[in-house]
């Protein structure tokens, strides 16, 4: 018996659906489900923190999935899904033109007043 064995890392796969073991279609790539981002607050008080995406058909499975697969611990108190297509970002590259003007308004620095010792998470 003779055996060989091929080892491919991602995306390294040479011809068209190997190693796959699913059955692939046109239809079930034009009715793919969309791709929502996950946030999860971990604590009361704290800010929510991107965890990771997720494929599903509506915000409440969307939820669902998240719950399931992000806090299997009961690590969070809150979760956020945002679908992918609704979120915008600025390009790092422009970073110094949006920030650094607010380095004339020292109103902006939090740095003038204390924060009473009974506020946690700031």
């Amino acid at each position: 018996m003779n055996i060989q064995v091929r080892k491919f890392y991602y995306g390294d796969i040479p011809e068209e659906n190997a190693g796959g073991n699913e059955i692939k279609n046109n239809l079930q790539d034009e009715a793919a489900w969309p791709l929502w981002e996950v946030f999860i607050r971990s604590k009361q008080g704290l800010d929510h923190k991107h965890v990771g995406s997720l494929h599903a058909a509506d915000a409440a499975m969307a939820i669902e999935n998240a719950r399931d697969v992000y806090t299997r611990r009961m690590e969070g108190v809150s979760i956020w899904a945002v679908e992918s297509k609704y979120i915008h970002a600025s390009n790092p590259d422009d970073a110094g033109a949006l920030y650094e003007p607010a380095n004339d308004k020292v109103y902006r620095h939090p740095t003038f007043y204390d924060l009473p010792d009974e506020l946690k998470h700031m």
